[in-house]
């Protein structure tokens, strides 16, 4: 008999820059790909513009160079992830983070996310880097994501 197993978390990865990012599952609205971008004159680099997604503007972010950790652009075979915006900020209840490649849906053994003990020092905008298997992750603070967004207004 089979059941669902409460020992896993369902995440989806990404890549964002040269990292790969893990993000709840729970948090994820759409997954999309070759999505139309209305670019953003203002703001900061990592501020790559806005795209409409169900009647509202959704910031489009590069979550690589708002951490710092590399560069990324949008092309024409784009991806993004929609989040849903977990602050309670009623004027941009989402926002999406630009992907390289296409987003990967994994479940996680609960006693299988192992935080890296690597000494580096991460970003704000960077929870922890945890191991998956044989490879890194990173879990992004989704709060400092939207703080980031908040401060432009």
């Amino acid at each position: 008999m089979s059941h669902a197993n409460n020992d896993e978390i369902r995440g989806v990865l990404i890549q964002s820059g040269p990292e790969r990012v893990l993000l709840p599952n729970a948090t994820v609205a759409e997954m999309m790909a070759k999505v139309q971008v209305q670019a953003s004159a203002e703001g900061p680099d990592w501020l790559l513009g806005t795209l409409a997604w169900h009647g509202w503007d959704v910031p489009l972010v590069s979550f690589a160079r708002l951490s710092g950790l590399g560069e990324e652009s949008i092309g024409g075979n784009n991806k993004v992830v929609v989040l849903k915006a977990l602050a309670g900020n009623a004027q941009r209840p989402y926002f999406a983070l630009l992907t390289q490649s296409f987003p990967q849906l994994i479940s996680v053994p609960r006693d299988g996310l192992l935080a890296d003990a690597s000494e580096e020092t991460l970003p704000d905008s960077v929870h922890m880097r945890v191991l998956l298997g044989e490879q890194s992750a990173l879990l992004p603070n989704l709060d400092a994501v939207e703080t980031a967004l908040d401060s432009l207004h």
